[in-house]
Order: C-alpha cells, then structure tokens, then sequence
C-alpha cells in the first residue's frame, strides 16, 4: 500500500500540523527566554507565527517575524547562525524519529492582511458590498 503523500488539495496531515505547532512553541520559548548568545538575537523580539512540516517530518520551514518588522533579513541570518543550537532545543523538547531541518523565512502574512484590509476599504469594493447588501434585503 502506498503511503499517503500531502498534496495542496489534500493539505497537511494531523501529525503534520501537531508537530508543526509544537516545534513553534519550543522555538518561541528559547526565543522568547533569550537562551541564545547571539546578540542580534536578543536586540528586539521575535514571533514565531508558524512552523510548516514536510510529510516526512525531516523539514520544518519556520515563519518568523521581528517586533515592528524591523531588520528581518538580520535576524534571518542570525536564526541561520544559530541553526544548529535551535535544532538541539527542537531535538530535546520533541521527541521524534528524525530531528527536522529548519528552514528560516520571514512572515509576509500580516503584510498580506494590511494589503487585503486596504483593498477592502476602497471606494468601488464598499460601494459593490453595499450594493449586494442591498440586493440581499429586497430578496427577504
């Protein structure tokens, strides 16, 4: 029997997810604690808002996002330079098989929010809602 593989139409498995949320915990909270000796680490705090799992649970892409946005590709590269030390604390507060890989990016979603509420508080999209709302009410 073959093993059932994650697709975009079947997205992420249970396992996947679980995993996922408890590797952002344990990474949020040597964050959060300042157990790391990196310096530019410790100059502004650091969200960890997602944590996306391979199938195979050997891959793990971490969504992070420094307070205000500010310096993100500096803290990136320091979260790389610290690789290693992040995948021990992973290691040791999830027991798995495999320790995951982590891959840093920075978290466009909130970008991706502001984006979207501006949109949605344009002139033409306020006017076409209020028209359907209008619509709605002579149908009842």
């Amino acid at each position: 029997m073959a093993k059932r593989q994650f697709t975009e139409t079947s997205g992420p498995s249970q396992r996947m997810l679980r995993v996922g949320e408890l590797i952002r915990r344990a990474l949020s909270d040597v964050l959060s604690r300042g157990d790391l000796h990196d310096p530019d680490l410790g100059r502004s705090p650091i969200t960890v808002s997602e944590v996306r799992c391979s199938p195979d649970l050997r891959h793990a892409t971490v969504f992070v996002l420094p307070l205000l946005g500010e310096n993100t590709a500096g803290v990136i590269a320091a979260l790389e330079r610290n690789r290693g030390e992040l995948r021990r604390v992973v290691t040791r507060a999830v027991k798995l098989k495999f320790s995951p890989e982590l891959h840093f990016q920075p978290d466009e979603s909130f970008d991706r929010m502001d984006q979207t509420r501006r949109l949605l508080s344009t002139e033409t999209v306020r006017r076409d809602i209020e028209s359907d709302d209008d619509e709605d009410d002579e149908r009842d």
